[in-house]
C-alpha cells in the first residue's frame, strides 16, 4: 500500500532514486552532482593566454597614457615643456592635465649613455608614482633598441646559450622589479619583451627559428614579474603592426603550442594620414579575434602620427580610442601614446605631439574624453 500510495501522489527523483541504491552507488552519484553544480559556477577568462574557453569581461576603468622615456634625457639637455596657455609645466603634469592615468617607461640592460638602465627608469617611476599614474613597464631585453628588425642581446650576455639566458633574464627581471618595490611601486603592467614579431634575444629567441626558445624566454620573464609582483602585474606580450592579424595569429598560436604564459596582448600602431581609417578598422578586428581566440584582453601600447599633422591625427587618436573601448567584453584596455613630448624633431623623431614651441597639440586632446 505505501508503495501503491507512493507512486500516485510522487513522481520519483533523482534523489529517491538515489535512496534505492546501495550506500556505495549513493556517494558515487553525490559526489557526481556536486561535481557538476560546482562546474557551473565557473565564469571567469583565461588569463594565461592558453585558450580557455570562458567569457571573460573586463570591469576595470579605461586606460589612457603615454610613454615618456626619453623625459629625463631632454630635462638634462635642457629642454622645457609648457601646458596649451604656454605655461612652464613638469612634462608629468601636463600628461596627467591632458586627462592621462598611465605611463609607460622602457629598460634597457647596461645602454652606454645610462639613459633607460635600471637607476633612471626608477628615477621617472618615481615621479609617475607620486603623481598618482598607474605604470608599465617595458623590458627590452637588450641595451639598445628592440623592435621587429633588432632584437640583439645585452653586450654582457652576447655569448650566453639558451639556458643562461634564461637565468639572465630571470636575475635582471626579479633586480629590476625588486628595486621598483623597494621604491613603494608595483607595476600595474609589464613587458616580457617589445614588438617581438619574431622573437627576442636573438639569435637563439628568434621565433621563426625556434619558437620554443622565444617560449621559454617568455615564461622566464613572466615568472620574475610574478614573484616580485606576488602575482599583481600583468605581463603583456607585445606586437607591432596592430592590423596584421595574420602575424598575431603565427605568433600566440606558436606560442601557445609552446605553453608560454601571458595576462594581455599588446599591440603597437603607427598609421599614416592616409591609411588610418583602413588600419582602425583592421585592429579592431584582430583586438575582437585576439580576445576570442585566447581569452585575455587587449591594450595598444602604442600610438603615433606625423607631429604636423595635427587634426588628423585627433581624428585618429579618438578613433582608435572609442574602437579600443568598444572591444566586446571590454577588453580593450587602453591606448597609449609613444613619445609624445618629443619636439623640434628630438632625436630625429617626428612623430610626438608637441609643437615646436613645447606645447601639446590639438591631437592630445583625444585623451581628454
Amino acid at each position: 500500500m505505501e508503495g501503491s500510495l507512493f507512486k500516485t501522489h510522487f513522481q520519483p527523483s533523482i534523489f529517491q532514486m538515489i535512496i534505492r541504491l546501495n550506500m556505495k552507488s549513493a556517494h558515487f552519484v553525490f559526489w557526481v552532482l556536486v561535481s557538476l553544480a560546482l562546474g557551473c559556477k565557473k565564469t571567469s577568462g583565461n588569463t594565461a593566454g592558453n585558450g580557455g574557453t570562458d567569457t571573460l569581461i573586463n570591469t576595470s576603468p579605461f586606460i589612457k597614457g603615454a610613454d615618456i622615456s626619453w623625459l629625463t634625457q631632454m630635462e638634462a639637455a635642457n629642454i622645457k615643456f609648457y601646458d596649451s596657455s604656454g605655461n612652464q609645466k613638469d612634462c608629468m603634469q601636463i600628461m596627467k592635465g591632458l586627462g592621462m592615468n598611465a605611463i609607460r617607461l622602457r629598460a634597457w640592460v647596461n645602454p652606454s649613455n645610462g639613459w633607460c638602465n635600471t637607476h633612471d627608469l626608477t628615477l621617472k617611476a618615481i615621479r609617475a608614482k607620486n603623481l598618482g599614474f598607474k605604470i608599465m613597464i617595458d623590458f627590452h631585453y637588450s641595451d639598445v633598441w628592440a623592435d621587429p628588425g633588432h632584437q640583439s642581446k645585452p653586450v654582457a650576455w652576447s655569448s650566453f646559450g639558451i639556458d643562461s639566458l634564461q637565468t639572465a633574464v630571470y636575475n635582471y627581471t626579479l633586480q629590476v622589479m625588486d628595486t621598483l618595490k623597494s621604491n613603494g611601486i608595483i607595476p600595474v603592467w609589464a613587458q616580457v619583451g617589445n614588438e617581438t614579431n619574431d622573437g627576442m634575444l636573438w639569435e637563439d629567441g628568434r621565433a621563426s627559428t625556434n619558437m620554443q626558445n622565444f617560449a621559454l624566454l617568455i615564461n622566464t620573464g613572466y615568472n620574475a614579474i610574478k614573484k616580485s609582483s606576488n602575482d599583481s602585474t600583468k605581463v603583456i606580450i607585445h606586437i607591432s603592426n596592430g592590423y596584421d592579424n595574420a602575424l598575431f595569429r603565427w605568433v600566440f598560436d606558436g606560442l601557445s603550442s609552446n605553453h608560454a604564459k601571458w595576462d594581455i596582448i599588446g599591440m603597437s600602431l603607427y598609421p599614416s594620414t592616409s591609411n588610418w581609417q583602413t588600419l582602425d578598422a583592421q585592429c579592431l578586428t584582430n583586438m575582437n579575434d585576439m580576445v576570442s581566440r585566447y581569452h585575455v584582453p587587449v591594450m595598444i601600447c602604442e600610438v603615433g602620427m606625423d607631429v604636423t599633422a595635427t587634426t588628423t591625427c585627433a581624428s585618429f587618436l579618438t578613433d582608435i580610442i572609442n574602437k579600443t573601448k568598444s572591444v566586446n567584453g571590454n577588453n580593450g584596455l587602453g591606448v597609449f601614446y609613444w613619445e609624445p613630448e618629443c619636439y623640434n624633431n628630438w632625436q630625429g623623431y617626428g612623430l610626438g605631439a608637441f609643437d615646436n614651441t613645447g606645447k601639446p597639440t590639438i591631437a592630445l586632446n583625444a585623451f581628454k574624453n
